[in-house]
């Protein structure tokens, strides 16, 4: 449960961070952390110092780091043969499919790597399915985005994104996007028109804290776009796959879009695998050579996504998710009020924790988290978000808050 001491060492770490500083583009600004092995809930670094982590590869590491059961998947699949592209069949694409869209339901599955790729490909799916199902003029497709949206970074993406970081001095961007305030029906169903193809949203927006919608407002979405043949894209990249306590964000409201959008955990933190999911009749406008990927649907992905979703088959990570996070909100509801902390938001095992600005930014209470062994990550300057492994115990948590609150006391 406790961590070793993590005061900052002169030596080895310093060394490793100033060589990738000397060597690699500046896109990011990690803690002062070297991370050589991990196993569960727990990183330990160059220095041997372990850390809990509470961020878990923003979701990508919902079952822990080294989980076996992926592992075995991985280096099984590893002997046999790890990529053939979709020049040629391979006999793990076929049942990854089908386990993947009855998982969610649906008929059809289109697999890529990263989360911005499925959100790429969901993109192109919408314009594509409005004009040739819906029947809108080519070239006037427009999708729906909420403000304060995160789904990548990708030169489109970033086009409809109100992040000046993500966005600033990459234009020009792209066109076909229109941004509504988020939890705002109001104003969504006024941007919708008889060009619109697809409203794309997170059920809970991640990157902006952690912000859960109005109670409502996702079945209010569904009504919507149902009513006026649009289709229903849902990113659950970071939501879903068990992360708020329920296999899917949506089904917090018993909502079911009309297109998943999936990521980050569906590789189990091994590998990248992202999907977009849908029926048939959304889907099936695709046809062979209109879009694709070499690593796709790659044998060695497929294999590990495989066991992520027998995983999830058994309902197991979800409860989990939905006890410790009632657990994990709770004790984080003690906090507000005292002057610490300001507000906390979020699902099962995910929290957006906003942070007194007597108390520090949110890059400098991660800071004396790290010192403390905890490992959490920033956001939007003031935010920290939790979101630790599915996998971590009771009692690992319970010592990662009261390090939480030795550093709001201090």
């Amino acid at each position: 449960m406790s961590s070793t001491p993590s005061t900052p060492s002169p030596s080895r770490t310093q060394d490793e961070i100033a060589a990738a500083d000397a060597h690699s583009a500046h896109n990011y600004h990690p803690l002062p952390v070297v991370v050589a092995s991990a196993e569960g809930a727990w990183m330990t670094d160059v220095e041997g110092r372990r850390f809990l982590d509470m961020l878990a590869g923003y979701s990508a590491l919902n079952f822990g780091h080294g989980n076996r059961r992926l592992i075995d998947a991985a280096k099984a699949q590893l002997d046999r043969v790890t990529l053939t592209s979709r020049a040629f069949h391979h006999d793990r694409f076929g049942e990854f499919c089908e386990r993947l869209a009855e998982l969610c339901g649906k008929e059809a599955v289109l697999p890529m790597n990263t989360g911005a790729e499925a959100v790429e490909t969901a993109v192109k799916t919408a314009r594509k399915w409005g004009y040739e199902v819906k029947g809108v003029p080519d070239g006037h497709a427009k999708i729906v985005v909420a403000a304060n949206n995160f789904h990548g970074r990708t030169t489109t993406i970033v086009s409809f994104s109100t992040d000046h970081e993500a966005r600033d001095h990459f234009g020009p961007y792209t066109p076909g996007f229109e941004i509504v305030p988020y939890g705002d029906l109001t104003a969504l169903e006024a941007a919708v028109t008889e060009n619109t193809v697809a409203v794309l949203l997170e059920p809970i927006q991640g990157e902006a804290g952690v912000l859960v919608p109005p109670p409502g407002y996702l079945r209010g979405v569904r009504e919507l776009t149902a009513r006026r043949n649009v289709l229903f894209m849902a990113d659950e990249i970071q939501s879903g796959l068990g992360r708020t306590g329920k296999t899917f964000a949506c089904e917090h409201e018993g909502v079911v879009p009309d297109v998943y959008v999936l990521g980050k955990a569906l590789g189990g933190g091994v590998v990248p695998v992202s999907a977009v999911v849908a029926d048939r009749d959304v889907l099936g406008v695709f046809r062979p050579g209109e879009h694709g990927s070499t690593f796709g649907g790659n044998p060695l992905a497929c294999a590990v996504a495989l066991e992520v979703i027998a995983m999830l088959r058994t309902g197991e990570y979800q409860q989990r998710a939905a006890e410790l996070g009632e657990h994990l909100h709770a004790e984080l509801g003690l906090l507000v009020g005292g002057g610490a902390v300001e507000a906390v938001r979020g699902r099962g095992l995910w929290a957006g924790v906003d942070i007194a600005p007597s108390k520090g930014t949110g890059r400098q209470i991660s800071e004396r988290l790290m010192e403390r062994g905890v490992l959490v990550k920033d956001t939007h300057g003031s935010t920290i978000r939790i979101a630790p492994p599915l996998v971590i115990s009771k009692e690992d948590l319970d010592w990662g808050l009261e390090q939480l609150r030795a550093v709001l006391s201090e």
